[in-house]
């Protein structure tokens, strides 16, 4: 018999029904669309509840397969049918970009000169994030709000068992006073800036009324400072009651992004998230302030650590992406009592985060096609 009851165990997860504990977590993969669907697809056989999907854009355009177009639609119901073929479910990661396209452009000349570097690029966009915000006409903020719901019925359409807002991304940037500098109903005080957010959500509840919504729940830190978009840690009493009014059943509570990849994908050697578990205080405060379920994720590689952390509350599921990156079985094996089996992430950040950056797509030094 498995030591890994609690991580075998069933649970309510916001409204739908989990067979374990384990999600695979939203990842940016970078790869065709064909060897997307056959990764997810080993990824469910290896035995996850659930599989989140990352980079669903609610409006037509944006970057990878669109919700609204033949070509993207069946992408999407194909890997939800290779997904659910697996006795696993499927959630979409609706979200919207705060990247100024506008902007982007000054800097294709650099970066096709190789004057400005793929690394000096990231902060470059990021300084551009602000003024976008702040300046955003309320037409297009409504324009936005709204496609959250219609992206939603369409993720359904397609096959998707679960909505997960992306509390980054646009509405972590209204979110967060660092970028949010607006002076409208949408700026200024923290009930301010989580409206864009709680719009977003309630977008999705007034299409469906009944599906079951995730929300991505970014946390910004001080002291020391990680993170810039989200919220920032003593606005949580704020923001949490408020998105539950709105709709959310449950949330995903992680790092806020917008500052170094390395933070929100932690290597081992992280000055301050090298540890295992590493974002699992924040749930303790999410935890403090809501009786939904909470997601927990961050460097969790370690069966009997996750085992633990869920044993006593501090997390109703763990999600985990370069954990079953390295070894999609890791359920299967954790569960089955095989757990010496498991081939361990160990953090190195090498040919995951490595090859996202390389934009070879993601993998795994374990991979044997990889060089090493």
């Amino acid at each position: 018999m498995s030591s890994y009851q609690t991580i075998g165990s069933p649970v309510l997860y916001g409204g739908l029904k989990l067979k374990n504990r384990i999600i695979f977590a939203p990842t940016s993969m970078g790869v065709a669309p064909d060897e997307m669907i056959e990764r997810m697809r080993q990824i469910a056989a290896g035995g996850c509840a659930m599989i989140v999907i990352g980079d669903v854009s609610v409006l037509p355009h944006g970057f990878g397969p669109s919700l609204y177009s033949k070509k993207g639609m069946d992408f999407y119901k194909r890997l939800a049918q290779a997904v659910h073929s697996e006795n696993c479910l499927l959630c979409a990661q609706l979200h919207q970009s705060d990247s100024n396209l506008r902007a982007m452009f000054k800097y294709v000349p650099g970066v096709l000169t190789k004057k400005i570097s793929k690394a000096e690029l990231r902060p470059l966009l990021n300084k551009e994030v602000g003024p976008y915000i702040t300046g955003m006409s309320t037409a297009q903020i409504t324009k936005i709000i709204r496609a959250f719901g219609r992206a939603a019925v369409l993720a359904k359409q397609a096959g998707f068992d679960m909505i997960q807002v992306h509390g980054d991304r646009m509405c972590g940037s209204f979110s967060s006073s660092i970028y949010n500098h607006r002076t409208d109903m949408y700026g200024q005080s923290a009930e301010n800036r989580a409206r864009f957010a709680c719009e977003a959500v309630r977008s999705v509840r007034e299409q469906l009324p009944d599906i079951p919504i995730d929300y991505k729940l970014a946390v910004r830190r001080e002291n020391p400072h990680y993170g810039n978009a989200g919220v920032l840690e003593s606005e949580l009493p704020v923001f949490i009651p408020l998105l539950e009014q709105a709709g959310v059943t449950s949330f995903h509570v992680t790092l806020a992004n917008h500052g170094e990849l390395e933070d929100t994908i932690p290597s081992a050697k992280h000055p301050y998230f090298g540890q295992e578990g590493c974002f699992l205080p924040f749930c303790d405060q999410v935890r403090a302030l809501t009786t939904l379920p909470v997601c927990g994720v961050g460097g969790l590689t370690d069966p009997d650590f996750v085992e633990q952390q869920i044993k006593v509350g501090r997390m109703d599921c763990a999600a985990m992406s370069r954990a079953l990156i390295a070894d999609p079985q890791w359920p299967n094996k954790a569960m089955s009592g095989k757990v010496n089996e498991i081939r361990r992430c160990v953090r190195c950040n090498r040919a995951c985060l490595g090859g996202m950056m390389a934009h070879k797509g993601v993998h795994c030094i374990y991979e044997k096609e990889i060089e090493q």
